[in-house]
């Protein structure tokens, strides 16, 4: 598929920006990275070679039995027992491949030579939070879920706020009116108070945060989409089109939607900045993900409450703030990219 001239010079300002471009690769780096979390980071192997055949317990459950174990339930691969059971007394019977971090998020360390929280050391790099949990293993789970996150809500408030502001500005009169004021009433909610009694009500949880966030983030692209809409609908092209009979919806998804397009796309990086953000406030203040899961939030909580481990504060720190700047950075990248002041011959 050939690009079009104009986008080729979208493309061409959008790696002008080294410090955007850049950016957006490490951010893909990481996120791709993150994707394969359960292969970098878990507490069972990656292949285990037993008798001559080989198992895979990342992708699959395994009973102890398999392996000439007692018990018809899932083999606890980092226990001494099922260790030599697999490998035999003198290493003939088999072996495992361990990921790089032998620990999931979830996975507590019992042999920690002092109690938790431990500092960093050449078993947990990262140290430990105040659960004995390996710290860097919840901080690579904990990166997949924030963009994840941050992903879904993003295309999902975009849809429903390019839709709102498109049929304001599109048909305008009485129906731009009765939208705009609920949409001002509604905007003037405490939202912070509204998402604590709604986190309160029902079970944390991805889906149940993702609707309750999901209720004010729409509102963010409405008003420029709205704009695009009320300044293109009066375009000749527009005008002709209705004048042929085309239909509004057409109209509006063929001829006036890509001028709002890119507006819009300029706004995408910094919702999902905000969607990150907010996800990790509630979770810091407990109204987040279920307890147990890998969040940054948490961890920044861990860090308030355990000032003499100042490993985990830090750890949280770096992580948002790396995560933040390099999506900062690219969303700046692609505003420049989008500029008509910068991409007109």
């Amino acid at each position: 598929m050939e690009l079009t001239p104009l986008t080729r010079r979208r493309l061409q300002q959008f790696r002008r920006n080294k410090r955007g471009y850049w950016s957006f690769w490490l951010f893909m780096v990481l996120l791709v990275l993150s994707l394969g979390a359960n292969f970098i980071s878990n507490d069972k192997p990656l292949i285990v070679n037993y008798d001559g055949q080989y198992y895979f317990p990342v992708l699959q459950t395994y009973p102890e039995t398999a392996f000439g174990g007692d018990f018809e339930t899932e083999a606890e691969y980092r226990d001494e027992f099922v260790q030599e059971l697999i490998e035999g007394e003198d290493g003939s019977k088999g072996w495992i491949l361990w990921p790089l971090i032998p620990y999931s998020y979830d996975t507590i360390n019992y042999n920690l030579d002092k109690p938790a929280p431990t500092p960093p050391s050449g078993e947990n790099w990262l140290g430990t939070d105040d659960q004995g949990r390996d710290v860097l293993a919840r901080v690579i789970y904990g990166f997949r879920i924030s963009v994840l996150f941050g992903l879904i809500l993003t295309f999902i408030s975009s849809v429903i706020g390019i839709t709102a502001g498109a049929i304001q500005g599109y048909y305008g009169g009485k129906i731009d009116i009765i939208m705009q004021r609920v949409i001002e009433v509604w905007g003037s909610q405490p939202k912070l108070y509204i998402l604590i009694i709604f986190a309160s009500m029902f079970t944390p949880g991805f889906w149940i945060l993702l609707f309750i966030l999901l209720l004010f983030s729409w509102i963010t692209l409405v008003d420029v989409v709205r704009a695009e809409f009320l300044r293109a609908r009066n375009f000749d092209y527009v005008r002709a089109a209705a004048a042929l009979g085309v239909s509004n919806p057409v109209i509006m998804w063929r001829h006036v939607l890509p001028n709002a397009m890119v507006a819009t796309i300029t706004f995408m990086p910094f919702i999902l900045t905000a969607s990150i953000t907010s996800l990790t406030a509630l979770d810091f203040l407990g109204l987040g993900m279920p307890p147990g899961s890998p969040s940054l939030g948490e961890l920044l909580a861990q860090g308030k409450n355990n000032l003499q481990a100042p490993w985990l504060g830090i750890t949280a720190f770096v992580s948002l703030a790396t995560m933040l700047t390099l999506l900062t950075f690219a969303g700046e990248a692609v505003r420049d990219a989008f500029d008509p002041r910068k991409t007109t011959l």
